[in-house]
């Protein structure tokens, strides 16, 4: 019994590979008109294109419950190279699959005078969900956010990490040379 449920699922792999790879044949007719078809056009027929399709598989670079999350509560954190906070704080975000936009005060005059606006100070870590804020990193909280925003509780298997927007510092300026 087992082997014969072995055997139908082989052959239905078999059997799905060629729906993964259909092919569909583009050309216009005789009388100008244009024809789709699955099947290769007739001898006759010189201009015919072929496109090749992969299966009815929609991908995304991130689940639904995430786009949703990320639309309603978008995600920033405030860090900078402040050592372990800032290097777990980034970590459960990446961990969880979170995608964020990470903001350093050292590196950005802009991101310093958003986060004394917002905080009243400079301390880092500090992470936005929509329009709540937490300052510090302290894992039970921050999961508890995230959670309360929609977030999923990890990355999908298989999946990247969420690529953290990281600013980009500004490059050094060059020596002349001699």
């Amino acid at each position: 019994m087992k082997a014969g449920r072995i055997m139908m699922a082989v052959w239905l792999a078999a059997a799905s590979t060629s729906l993964a790879a259909a092919s569909l044949y583009q050309w216009k007719d005789p009388q100008g008109r244009t024809v789709y078809s699955d099947q290769p056009p007739p001898p006759n027929i010189h201009n015919a294109q072929q496109k090749a399709f992969k299966g009815s598989v929609i991908e995304t670079g991130e689940s639904y419950a995430t786009k949703t999350a990320r639309e309603k509560y978008p995600i920033t954190l405030y860090a900078s190279a402040c050592g372990a906070p800032c290097d777990q704080a980034r970590q459960l975000l990446t961990q969880r699959g979170v995608p964020f936009s990470n903001k350093d005060p050292q590196a950005s005059p802009e991101a310093q005078a958003e986060l004394q606006k917002l905080t009243g100070r400079t301390s880092v870590p500090v992470l936005v969900v929509g329009s709540d804020r937490i300052d510090g990193f302290e894992a039970g909280q921050w999961q508890a956010a995230l959670d309360r925003a929609g977030y999923p509780k990890s990355a999908p298997a298989g999946s990247k990490p969420a690529a953290a927007a990281t600013p980009t510092a500004a490059p050094a300026p060059a020596t002349p040379a001699h």
